[in-house]
């Protein structure tokens, strides 16, 4: 795995077009692994890179648009390359990206950032915590980069001020491949990606 060392300088990101993302949910999945999740703020910039994610595809049980279109889901539904934010667990916010065209229901969950730009505005966003921790499960990962409900629906290849999605800043090590991780329904669809060894990974340390 490549070894890297948060900068307080802004780093130079490409931001990633529509047309590099795959219109198919699972290859998605793989396929966001290594890129990075910038927010712009004020503050400054918070970005990290992306080094776990879970695929719920067309049509898969444990997926929220498995019973149709509602309005709470309805950013599932949307162009892939947009996000879908949810709260659950009466708790924390989830960041997903939707991932197929416009009208299926289908997306990746964010699991876990390795972060790289923006630390300390992280830590408060978070209120506080080590940085190992800091992304490291969906929940942490919403709270360090302070996206909620605001941030539902939004275009993640447009800017603007908005969160994004950026190439990746360095080269991604081996991508691993477990069954997913904290769900009931198709628990065994080996439907999770991680960058293999990062320290970022959460989840049982033998799923990493």
């Amino acid at each position: 795995m490549p070894e890297l060392t948060p900068s307080k300088q802004t780093r130079r990101i490409r931001r990633l077009r529509r047309a590099e993302l795959p219109v198919d949910t699972v290859k998605l999945a793989r396929y966001l692994i290594g890129k990075t999740l910038v927010r712009d703020l004020p503050a400054g910039r918070l970005s990290g890179r992306i080094v776990e994610t879970e695929a719920y595809p067309v049509g898969d049980s444990a997926g929220h648009p498995f019973h149709g279109l509602t309005p709470p889901n309805g950013s599932r539904f949307l162009e892939r390359g947009h996000t879908y934010v949810r709260f659950t667990y009466g708790s924390c916010w989830l960041a997903n990206v939707s991932s197929e065209i416009h009208g299926i229901g289908a997306g990746v969950l964010i699991r876990a950032l390795e972060p790289l730009d923006g630390i300390e505005e992280m830590k408060r966003c978070h209120g506080g915590t080590r940085l190992l921790d800091m992304a490291r499960g969906p929940g942490r990962l919403a709270a360090a980069t302070a996206l909620d409900k605001r941030f539902d629906g939004i275009d993640l290849c447009a800017g603007a001020g908005r969160p994004w999605l950026g190439a990746a800043v360095v080269q991604t090590g081996p991508i691993g491949v477990s069954k997913r991780i904290g769900i009931s329904r198709a628990a065994d669809r080996k439907l999770r990606f991680c960058e293999r060894g990062n320290p970022f990974v959460s989840g049982p340390r033998r799923l990493a």
